[in-house]
């Protein structure tokens, strides 16, 4: 047997044995990975996450070391004892000492990964790395590694020449996969490292790509004198193979015009798919149409190697083009006509019409009455049942009148809607184009409103199936899906969900600023709308140029002295509150987020002064913030505050006490934790209590989440190699 063999034999041997031993001595899940406290937090994250895979493959290159991939969940238990607990302790970072370590998580945990002047944040959670770093290499170990299955914690060893040595998850204790960690060094062949860091300089170390060295060469810069800073720039053009785009940034965004133009010319001079996204930041920067206009073709310059760039390049064409399906111009215009007309055509009136005409074979008689059947089947009022039957007659007379003699848009708008209706979508896609084509006597109607919705729907699609397998596409299209939202935007009949599906797709193509002014029109229209609301967060938290927390809650607290203010307002205003207060938890500002969620919970119950309809989900958001306090004093060591916090919280609302806050935890989660740390105080009337609380929930609210039940058995292995260990853990009630 070879001696890989021997290594994974003994470390499967070390796993259940320890599992054994646990499970004898019946150690409770709360007590084996206990809840990191507010010191525990407080302390420094030890170990060195690389930036990239990219970066980190280059190190485990030049150092000899293998490659250790770290995976983590917010809210899991095990998981929040590995992030808050043993990252922080110096022994267990000699551990991982001897690996070239990664981070992948999914959760952020602050709002962006830069400041306004281009200084990284690092996560809190993890130091070092950035949540968008953490975050971006999720997925890319996930297809490497993950075998379509996403648990955490999860640790798995990885050599450059012998591929993965082991993979442990589902493990029972710690120290099980303290011992992998070991182990796997321990019986590790030595390698020879290709480069001696300690012999470089600084100027040479920008063309390193280890965390270490990225970190130094960025601190340089932001203490150095212009002049320093001048070289750390003109380095980072020489190594054009290792591109220091956090280098660039503190430059491109920084306040000096020299410097800046001196990152602008390394990052022209040789664009890279790294730096696809500090070239998208910057285009969301107030920038000549002449720059704009070069970083574009920068980005169309890397389409080839680059999806990214290519998106992005499309996008920005595309947001400075005018639509050649949609003139909003005119529809403007058609709108105003139609405004100003008595009242509107009613569809039963044109109907009967339309019937009378239709005797004659007219075209157009056909063609009112095909009208007629499409208003009536899309009133609000209309049975399913027959309104499918009406969409049926209208896409019948439709192409009887296309049989006379009719043709254009008025014929394409029936058939398509109709189409769209009975579930035949390509067919209505295929006519949403042509249906727009045109200028509707009856602009203001329901119909031209779903017209431009399918066409902007049909672009949106179309944009989507080219992005997802990678294809180019053209920049008219999202002209076109801009140019039917812009008239929407204005249109008697546009909603909330089209100024909301507008922002979605241009920030999901990071057109901020373009998103941002799209979200503005739409509250100013709809500001009772829930998912704009919900963007409006989203945007105040993640936009550029500005500290998102601090514009969250400072946002809402100018909305509600506006004169005219929505008598629901509060309640949005207390969700932001929430929202600031999770943030705030997560970078461990814990007086913060106390106030915040006292703001919160102020704001909820106005909120349901003002309108009783609010009372239900204000009392679910309540219960949220007093568990989410009862978390922080739980953390800080005060057992007593904590049970009152969680007593208010089940008092509040008990049917929120298993619902999971934005930290991936529940009141449950936390009341368990406390009860645990009283019965070992010895704090028996707390206890009790806390237990009758407890007990009093309806018991489906005291199972594990969905995330922590079950889990493959210690028998069940892909191949060799693979360690894993049944869950085994003792669960609370």
């Amino acid at each position: 047997m070879s001696t890989s063999h021997l290594t994974r034999a003994a470390l499967a041997a070390l796993l259940l044995a320890s599992q054994a031993s646990a499970q004898v001595g019946g150690v409770s899940r709360e007590e084996m990975w206990y809840a990191p406290t507010e010191e525990d937090w407080a302390k420094p994250c030890l170990i060195t996450w690389q930036r990239t895979w990219d970066d980190a493959l280059t190190v485990a290159r030049e150092t000899g070391k293998p490659i250790l991939i770290c995976v983590n969940m917010d809210g899991e238990i095990a998981s929040e004892h590995y992030a808050g607990v043993r990252y922080r302790q110096p022994e267990i970072a000699k551990l991982y000492d001897p690996y070239v370590t990664v981070m992948a998580s999914v959760y952020r945990h602050t709002p962006h990964d830069h400041d306004e002047e281009g200084n990284r944040i690092p996560c809190p959670r993890f130091g070092g790395v950035t949540c968008g770093e953490h975050i971006a290499i999720e997925p890319i170990l996930f297809e490497k590694f993950f075998d379509g299955q996403r648990v955490a914690p999860r640790h798995i060893m990885y050599e450059l020449s012998g591929g993965e040595q082991y993979d442990v998850y589902y493990a029972f204790d710690t120290q099980s996969v303290f011992a992998a960690v070991e182990e796997g060094i321990v019986n590790r062949e030595p390698v020879d490292p290709e480069i001696n860091r300690g012999d470089r300089s600084l100027l040479e170390r920008v063309a390193s790509r280890a965390t270490e060295d990225r970190a130094e060469v960025e601190a340089a810069y932001r203490t150095g004198d212009k002049v320093m800073q001048r070289r750390l720039l003109e380095s980072a053009g020489t190594y054009k193979e290792v591109p220091q785009v956090d280098l660039l940034r503190l430059a491109l965004f920084g306040g000096d015009p020299e410097l800046r133009q001196v990152a602008w010319g390394v990052l022209l001079e040789n664009p890279t798919p790294e730096a696809v996204a500090l070239i998208g930041d910057v285009l969301d920067l107030p920038l000549s149409e002449e720059d704009r206009a070069t970083l574009i073709s920068a980005l169309e310059g890397l389409a080839d190697v680059s999806t990214h760039a290519r998106t992005l390049a499309a996008v920005h064409r595309g947001l400075s083009s005018d639509s050649g399906a949609v003139d909003s111009a005119q529809w403007k215009t058609a709108l105003e006509y139609a405004a100003a007309e008595a009242r509107p055509r009613d569809p039963s009136k044109q109907l009967e019409e339309g019937e009378f005409g239709a005797q004659a074979a007219d075209p157009q008689a056909l063609l009112s009455m095909a009208e007629g059947y499409l208003s009536l089947a899309a009133h609000p009022g209309a049975n399913e049942d027959y309104s499918k039957l009406l969409f049926t007659d209208a896409r019948e007379a439709a192409l009887e009148a296309e049989r006379a003699g009719a043709s254009g848009w008025r014929v394409a708008v029936v058939k398509a809607l109709s189409s769209y209706y009975l579930g035949e979508r390509e067919v209505a896609y295929g006519l949403a184009e042509e249906a727009v084509g045109g200028l509707p006597k009856d602009a203001n109607s329901w119909s031209a409103a779903a017209a431009l919705g399918l066409l902007a729907e049909v672009r949106q699609r179309d944009i989507a199936n080219a992005a997802n397998s990678q294809q180019p596409w053209p920049s008219e299209w999202l002209a076109d899906l801009n140019g039917a939202y812009a008239v929407l935007a204005s249109h008697p009949h546009g909603t909330d969900l089209h100024a909301a599906n507008q922002y979605d797709f241009l920030f999901a193509l990071k057109a901020y600023r373009d998103s941002e002014e799209v979200l503005q029109r739409g509250l100013e229209r709809f500001p009772d709308s829930q998912s704009l609301h919900a963007r409006l967060r989203q945007q105040l938290l993640f936009r550029r140029g500005v500290s998102g927390l601090n514009s969250l809650e400072a946002t809402y607290e100018e909305l509600l002295k506006a004169e005219d203010a929505s008598p629901n307002l509060p309640w949005f205003a207390g969700y932001a509150s929430l929202v600031s207060a999770e943030f705030m938890r997560r970078r461990g500002d814990d007086e913060e987020a106390l106030a915040a969620y006292d703001r919160s919970i102020a704001h909820f119950e106005t909120s349901v002064v003002n309108n009783a309809k609010n009372e239900l989900s204000a009392a679910h958001y309540v219960a949220l913030c007093h568990g989410g306090q009862a978390r922080l004093a739980y953390e800080a060591g005060q057992d007593a505050r904590a049970v009152e916090l969680i007593l208010a919280s089940f008092s509040r609302s008990p049917d929120s006490a298993s619902s999971l806050d934005g930290l991936n935890i529940s009141t449950v989660d936390t009341a368990k934790m406390v009860r645990s740390r009283l019965i070992e105080r010895g704090a028996t009337e707390e206890q009790a209590r806390l237990q009758a609380a407890l007990d009093a929930l309806d018991p489906k609210h005291l199972e594990l989440p969905a995330y922590e039940r079950g889990g493959p058995s210690p028998q069940q292995g892909r191949g060799q190699g693979r360690r894993r260990g049944g869950r085994g853990r003792q669960r609370g009630n």
